[in-house]
């Protein structure tokens, strides 16, 4: 059965926040991410911002997206007459 625990790294040995059931001098296999600080005053759209990036795009981005994406030839632009 897996489980997910959060331990901190002190230079030599793993040292878990939580006690642990687990029973002594058995093996373990591990799995070890590195868990990334949350900024206490960034907002929900910031995380979300961070989480999928951004993309600076030409002003024309909207309109002309088949030219960007795809290659197809920009449409004439229309003016006022």
């Amino acid at each position: 059965m897996a489980r997910t625990l959060t331990a901190v790294f002190d230079g030599s040995v793993l040292r878990p926040e939580a006690p642990l059931d687990l029973k002594p001098n058995t093996r373990y296999r591990l799995r070890v991410e590195q868990e990334l600080a949350r900024a206490e005053s960034e907002n929900a759209w910031d995380t979300l911002e961070a989480l999928i990036g951004t993309e600076q795009q030409p002003a024309d981005w909207a309109t002309e997206h088949d030219h960007y994406l795809y290659g197809t030839p920009k449409r004439e632009e229309v003016t006022d007459s």
